[in-house]
């Protein structure tokens, strides 16, 4: 009994390297993403503060590094609508903020009205929520903390004005490429995938069901990644549906959005299979033949991500999801039978979503499965 507890401790160790792995893999990966966003962020602020404290005299210019900070953020992702829409919704908070401290001074009323008429005034002003809530939380930190009197009544606000419009000037000066990011998530889902159908490969090629819980592992810490890409690829298509400059765009991040969906859709059935293949190896599975299929789809995939990271064709990866296709009869598994049939009928879907992904059609990737 002993033997046993320590080996579940050890492959409960095992697990968790491998989603510590994964975590600092998927660190890594928002670092890069960030760095160069937020050192940008980083010197506006200062320099709105320099600006608000040399230029202007204000003692204590708080609010333009506050301000510029709100509005850049870490993303690179900075359209310069929603740089304005936070700009305007703190210039407005602080100004609301500034008019019912002067006028009524502190206090749980006070902090009630500044809020109902900067979320109000916001909503009049614009449709966009963030200019709501910005102006919402400005005039409360503005009623709630004492007035900063040695730069008048005035000054916060200024001081706000000055940071909106440096992050604005940012905005402007450093346009974003609207597919970067969403190129960024696409390279790194489909490697993750590629990584997973890897280990599963190995797995049932070994016999090994501690190979095929690993996968299982990684498949299930992948998700957040996976919704990452939907998300930032479903904005970059709504801004440039709107922006002349990046309308030119709208092809490939349609594309990339169909990719998203499809990604998904076999990481899920990815896991299905991980969880199918354990089963299959625990009965004694071991398959030469499906294993290279595994690590067929593992090459295809990671293609396919190269391919959307850089904007360039995806034939190459399609061409070799398309020679694995012929590796996916389920009447050429042999013993021990209907487990790796059913693992062979799984493979078929999540090879037909990497097909599609890599812009065949679903009717031509039936085509290809079926012949």
């Amino acid at each position: 009994m002993a033997d046993a507890g320590g080996r579940e401790d050890r492959l409960d160790l095992r697990r968790l390297l491998i989603l510590v792995r994964q975590r600092l893999r998927g660190g890594r990966r928002r670092v890069r993403a960030a760095a160069f966003p937020v050192v940008v962020a980083a010197v506006a602020a200062g320099l709105s503060w320099a600006v608000a404290y040399y230029g202007l005299g204000h003692a204590q210019p708080f609010f333009a590094p506050v301000a510029t900070w709100v509005c850049l953020g870490f993303s690179a992702d900075r359209e310069v609508r929603k740089v304005a829409e936070l700009a305007l919704g703190v210039a407005l908070g602080v100004a609301l903020g500034e008019l019912v401290a002067y006028v009524f001074s502190t206090g749980v009323l006070q902090i009630m009205l500044v809020i109902t008429l900067g979320a109000l005034f916001a909503r009049f002003v614009d449709r966009g929520p963030m200019l709501t809530i910005q102006a919402g939380v400005q005039g409360i930190v503005i009623v709630a903390l004492p007035v900063a009197a040695v730069d008048g009544p005035a000054g916060r606000w200024t001081d706000a004005l000055v940071g909106g419009t440096f992050a604005l000037l940012v905005a402007i000066l450093t346009p974003q490429d609207a597919r970067r990011r969403a190129r960024q998530l696409a390279a790194a889902s489909l490697s993750d995938l590629s990584q997973m159908l890897g280990t599963l490969g190995k797995g049932l090629r070994d016999g090994d069901a501690e190979r095929m819980r690993d996968a299982l592992a990684l498949g299930r810490s992948t998700q957040g990644t996976l919704d990452d890409w939907a998300s930032v690829v479903r904005n970059a298509l709504q801004s440039a549906r709107i922006s002349p400059a990046a309308r030119r765009y709208l092809p490939e991040l349609a594309r990339l959005e169909r990719a998203s969906t499809l990604a998904d859709r076999a990481m899920r059935n990815a896991r299905v299979i991980a969880r199918r293949g354990l089963t299959a190896v625990e009965q004694g599975a071991r398959d030469e033949r499906v294993s290279e299929a595994f690590e067929g789809l593992a090459v295809g995939a990671s293609r396919l991500g190269d391919a959307l990271s850089s904007g360039a064709s995806t034939a190459d990866a399609a061409q070799v999801l398309t020679l694995v296709t012929g590796e996916l009869d389920p009447e050429d598994v042999e013993d021990p039978g209907w487990h790796l049939q059913t693992l062979v009928i799984l493979m078929r879907s999540l090879t037909s979503d990497l097909l599609q992904a890599s812009g065949l059609s679903a009717a031509e990737a039936s085509h290809l499965l079926a012949r």
